[in-house]
């Protein structure tokens, strides 16, 4: 029984948030178009793919058997594409990368546009993850690599050190920490922030660390990027936590000061991981051989 991969994908993605409308989100489908297209998969097999209730959907041990055949089907797919992108350079090969938000915005950008350069016919989708999403989402086979902090435990998955990531508490150049040597995050509680998104993986690390603590985090906006919450901080906002490296160069050119975080988990490597036993694509191989060659 033949099958559309543009359904195949559509339905993981649908696995994977737990709800049709985000999954034709992500499939960059109508959500009346994804609706159809799930309706006429269950036909076709006879089967129920997910139960539907009023938080979203999950899948039905017949959808969940079905997943994992979609992904050995996309995944062998992808195979051929890296095997014949030398061939047939109209063939796109596609890597899905996963990444906490310091290296999605902080140490990717700059190899991953290296390695775009270099290789016209691969695509990569890197997707934001906080750490311990990563670990499952790879090794469950729902990306073909991921770049996660150290803090997290990577089970049975392969792990590669690429880079040293340290936060920091960025304040405006008159606070009264700007001459501070260190704060503990304990002590930075009693100040307003500039944040992330609540969608940002480093956002949900920096709540689950005050949760631990009894303390909330107090903000007065939040912003989709280190440059905007450096902006808001030069202008007497609040305050901003943020990798070190980002926050020296927008120090640059803003009016701000740094103060380093003492506590033991604001200091993280970066480590590429991947399944063990991973039969990747060509293509996934060359970007994972990239990325260990660009680690710091």
């Amino acid at each position: 029984m033949p099958f559309d991969l543009t359904d195949l994908r559509l339905f993981l993605h649908v696995v994977e948030a737990a709800s049709i409308t985000r999954g034709a989100a992500a499939a960059n489908m109508a959500l009346a178009s994804a609706s159809e297209r799930i309706r006429h998969l269950e036909d076709r097999l006879a089967v129920r793919l997910f139960d539907r209730g009023r938080r979203g959907v999950e899948p039905t041990p017949a959808g969940r058997a079905f997943a994992h055949h979609a992904r050995l089907m996309l995944q062998q797919m992808e195979r051929m594409r890296g095997e014949m992108a030398d061939y047939a350079r109209g063939l796109k090969g596609h890597v899905r990368l996963l990444a906490n938000t310091a290296a999605a915005i902080e140490f990717l950008p700059e190899a991953l546009a290296g390695f775009l350069a270099q290789h016209p016919h691969i695509d990569i989708d890197l997707e934001e993850r906080p750490s311990h999403q990563i670990v499952d989402d790879v090794a469950e086979g729902l990306a073909d690599a991921g770049v996660l902090a150290d803090i997290v435990d990577p089970g049975e998955l392969e792990t590669h050190p690429l880079a040293i990531d340290r936060q920091v508490l960025v304040v405006p150049p008159d606070h009264p920490l700007a001459g501070e040597t260190g704060i503990a995050f304990r002590d930075a509680l009693a100040l307003e922030f500039v944040g992330l998104g609540a969608g940002s993986a480093l956002q949900q690390h920096l709540m689950q660390q005050a949760a631990r603590l009894g303390r909330p985090l107090a903000f007065r906006v939040r912003v989709g990027s280190f440059e905007a919450i450096c902006r808001l901080v030069e202008a007497g906002v609040g305050c901003g936590i943020l990798s070190e490296s980002a926050a020296r160069r927008y120090r640059r050119s803003m009016a701000i000061r740094i103060v380093p975080l003492t506590d033991d988990w604001a200091t993280r490597t970066l480590k590429l991981c991947l399944r063990r036993d991973a039969a990747l694509p060509a293509h996934a191989r060359q970007l994972i051989q990239h990325l260990r060659a660009s680690s710091l």
